[in-house]
């Protein structure tokens, strides 16, 4: 039988859950501090509690979950084994997942990863997954690729929310462009190529200056940094403009440090659904 993500691509499935949920991505990122303040372990017995009760509380209200993967990775093949548990809980629950791993290299070795993220047949495979171009875009080749033939999605990090980046995304090349910018501009390239707007943009909520041009990319873009970096959903429609209805905006620990009850997790979600 083919699977989901051969019947539709990611980004049907994730307009159709727009519309029914609303734009949230939940960013579960169990980082000690949070486990300490949920009273757990910082290992993976802990992990696993905090992250499989976010998804128990909201699987019904957040369109995305984006686990953090080097917060699971940590705690080795107990970790990752939690990770896997997590994973399937996200597809039962109706949602959509974003593997937050940030993954960039070249050839076999980029297909691996793509295989350990977007495959069928993987125990981690996700609907998504973040991956790093400045090896030069064209070694995601694999990446791209594997996700649109099985109907899943990368998310390019483009305009990142963490200050270090501008020494990198927006140097400019021999000819003026600046880097992000030619980023931005291959993603799309891809998205008309495939015509199923699968390679969506990591662009950060912190910046008070984007300092590229997102009006042409029809592809969805993911928007790290609201709450505890200081971004503010609030905010959204006038840093994205004509770009705001493809905006995914991904907050963390903004929500989890609202839990462990599930009433207050749910009423953290719900205050940054509808922007």
């Amino acid at each position: 039988m083919p699977t989901l993500q051969n019947e539709s691509s990611y980004h049907q499935r994730l307009s159709a859950l727009r519309i029914e949920r609303g734009a949230l991505c939940v960013g579960i990122d169990p980082h000690p501090q949070i486990l300490h303040q949920w009273g757990l372990n910082d290992d993976a017995d802990g992990v696993e509690r905090c992250s499989r009760t976010m998804v128990e509380a909201l699987g019904d209200v957040a369109a995305v979950f984006k686990p953090q993967v080097a917060l699971f990775e940590c705690h080795g093949s107990r970790g990752m084994a939690v990770l896997e548990r997590l994973l399937a809980d996200i597809r039962v629950a109706g949602a959509l997942s974003i593997a937050d791993v940030k993954r960039g290299d070249i050839g076999s070795t980029m297909a691996g990863y793509a295989r350990a993220w977007l495959g069928d047949d993987s125990t981690l495979r996700a609907d998504a997954m973040t991956v790093s171009p400045y090896l030069g875009f064209e070694s995601l080749r694999p990446a791209l690729d594997l996700a649109r033939q099985t109907g899943r999605g990368v998310y390019v990090l483009a305009r990142t929310s963490n200050p270090e980046g501008d020494t990198v995304q927006l140097a400019r090349d021999e000819q003026g462009a600046v880097v992000a910018q030619l980023i931005v501009d291959a993603a799309q390239r891809e998205n008309e190529i495939s015509g199923s707007n699968h390679v969506g943009l990591v662009v950060g909520a912190t910046h008070d200056d984007l300092g590229v041009n997102l009006s042409q990319h029809t592809g969805s873009l993911l928007v790290p940094g609201i709450g505890f970096q200081g971004g503010r959903i609030s905010d959204i429609e006038s840093m994205f403009t004509t770009s705001a209805d493809r905006v995914l905006p991904a907050a963390s620990r903004a929500i989890l440090a609202a839990g462990p009850s599930a009433q207050s997790l749910r009423e953290a979600a719900f205050s940054l659904i509808d922007y």
